[in-house]
């Protein structure tokens, strides 16, 4: 069974940091692509850091650039999502998910197909 567990959002002020884990079972993360998702407040779900750990192709929406990094432990089995410099705009519930077919590294929502329950992140000011 494909399971994606979310944790490690909190309420943070801006400028801080935090690290979210997906803690990844029933597949192998090297082989999809994982994407870390978020929806904030009265927004549509988008893609902000995407991994396929296999080849080591990364992909971050401008927005975050320099600020958030992604990456793996495949060890455990595990995606992280490095999160510094936070803004009050990336107040939001973060996702983790994979994406329905393996390979290639996509980062929209529509090309994932299992979802993790999410953790919020708050970033005050």
């Amino acid at each position: 069974e494909v399971q994606l567990q979310a944790s490690g959002g909190g309420l943070v002020q801006a400028g801080g940091s935090l690290r979210l884990s997906c803690a990844a079972s029933g597949f192998s993360i090297g082989r999809y692509a994982i994407g870390w998702f978020r929806q904030a407040p009265g927004k549509e779900r988008e893609g902000v850091s995407c991994i396929v750990s296999g080849d080591g192709s990364t992909y971050n929406i401008d927005a975050v650039k320099g600020r958030f990094s992604i990456s793996t432990d495949n060890t455990k089995n595990t995606v992280y999502l490095q999160m510094n410099s936070l803004k009050p705009e990336g107040t939001a519930v973060y996702y983790c998910a994979r994406r329905i077919y393996p390979s290639d590294n996509v980062c929209e929502p529509f090309e994932y197909g299992f979802w993790g329950q999410g953790t919020l992140v708050t970033v005050s000011s």
